[in-house]
Parts: structure tokens; C-alpha cells; sequence
């Protein structure tokens, strides 16, 4: 990290106990970022996820040679704080969300930690419609949607499963399903979605190019 800021520009910052001094600082609110076009050309990056144990450091390290260059992969993906948009490790999973539910699991009567209370069925986040469809054709396609639907809607809804004929011969399974997701469902679905990034291609990282273009535009002082 400390190399990082090696090129940012310094900026003038007055002593408020001496009045008439100053101190020379670099200027951290300095920025350089990625065009949203570039973010969205496939041809550019590949997908990944990210592992327990990664830190943006050690994915810079293992796919652009240097974990100095860990701002890549968080501007990449517009992650502002590594803390709390990075996904967090199984250990520290459990401790968040058992914190963070302490205070539902201690109203509860007989008391429960914050881990147990998320994780009971009748603890409800939020309830889903879920429907899939599979192709009978060699690639078997399968395409699936997931609904948000009120309590009502969920008690009412029939599970169900149908097979139709396409014109083409081809037959189409449709799967009609329901799901209850507690908060403890919830909060591992949030942390692995945060899971899947997008890497720049390590033969775009190169010190004439991507890496000059850091330098030259971060140290143009304002």
C-alpha cells in the first residue's frame, strides 16, 4: 500500500496550532478510475471469485506480479473500502452475523446468540418465488428466475413441476418453486455475491501502458 501513494500529489495542509506554518501532505482524496466502457468489454477481463484467505494483495501478487498493484483489482470492480466490500472469510462470517443479530437473539424468549436466532426457520428475510426451466436439447439450457414475494403469495403458492413440447420437438421442463430465506441465508448470499469480481488481464497491466497511464494521471497536481 505504501508504494501506492508513492505518486500522488502533495498538497499544502496549515498547522492549526501555528498559524502561519504549514506542512506538506500527500493529497489522499486524489483519484484515477478505470472508463465504465472498458469495465464492460469482456474482451478485456475474465471473471473470478474470490477464495477465503484472498486479499487483494495476494490476487495482484499471483495474476499481475506484484501485490502493490492490488488497487487494479479494486478499481477494477469499484471497491471503495476493501473492509466492508470485500467479501468476508467463513470465521469472520459467523462472527458478523452472530454480532450483528446479538441483540434479536437476547429479546428472544428462552435468549439466543445472534447465530442461532438468524439461522431459524421462522426468522424470515424475505420470501422467493423461484422458476426453472430446463431444455431437453444436448446443451440442456437451463434458465432460472427468482422472484421476491410477499407472505401471502408464498403460503398460496403451489409447487409445481410441467413438461410442453416446442415446435422444434425439443421438450422444456419448468420447475415452479418457493423459498423462506432466513437472515442467516441472506447475509451468505450478500457476502458471496461480493465473491464475483473482474480481473484486467495481466497483458494490459504493463509499465507502458495501464501502469504510465496510473503515474501520469494521479501526479498532475491540482
Amino acid at each position: 500500500m505504501a508504494k501506492y501513494f508513492n505518486f500522488f500529489p502533495t498538497t499544502a495542509y496549515t498547522n492549526s496550532d501555528r498559524s502561519s506554518a504549514y506542512d506538506t501532505v500527500t493529497n489522499i482524496i486524489s483519484r484515477f478510475a478505470f472508463e465504465k466502457s472498458l469495465k464492460q468489454n469482456s474482451s478485456l477481463f475474465y471473471p473470478y471469485d474470490i477464495q477465503d484467505g484472498d486479499t487483494p494483495e495476494i490476487i495482484a501478487s499471483k495474476y499481475y506480479g506484484s501485490p502493490e498493484k492490488h488497487w487494479i483489482v479494486l478499481m477494477f470492480n469499484d471497491i471503495i473500502d476493501p473492509q466492508y466490500d470485500w467479501p468476508l472469510n467463513q470465521r469472520t462470517l459467523i462472527k458478523y452475523i452472530n454480532d450483528k443479530y446479538a441483540a434479536n437473539g437476547a429479546a428472544n424468549n428462552p435468549p439466543q446468540s445472534g447465530l442461532v436466532w438468524s439461522q431459524d426457520a421462522g426468522n424470515v428475510k424475505a420470501y422467493y418465488k423461484t422458476i426453472t426451466r430446463l431444455s431437453s436439447k444436448p446443451t440442456k439450457n437451463q434458465i432460472a428466475e427468482k422472484i421476491e414475494i410477499d407472505s401471502d403469495t408464498y403460503t398460496n403458492l403451489l409447487v409445481t413441476t410441467t413438461t410442453y413440447t416446442l415446435q422444434d420437438g425439443s421438450r422444456v421442463t419448468q420447475t415452479i418453486n418457493k423459498e423462506a430465506q432466513t437472515y442467516y441465508d441472506y447475509e451468505v448470499e450478500l457476502n458471496d455475491n461480493k465473491r464475483k469480481i473482474k480481473l484486467l488481464r495481466a497483458e494490459y497491466v504493463t509499465e507502458s501502458g495501464l501502469m504510465n497511464e496510473f503515474k501520469r494521471v494521479i501526479t498532475v497536481s491540482e
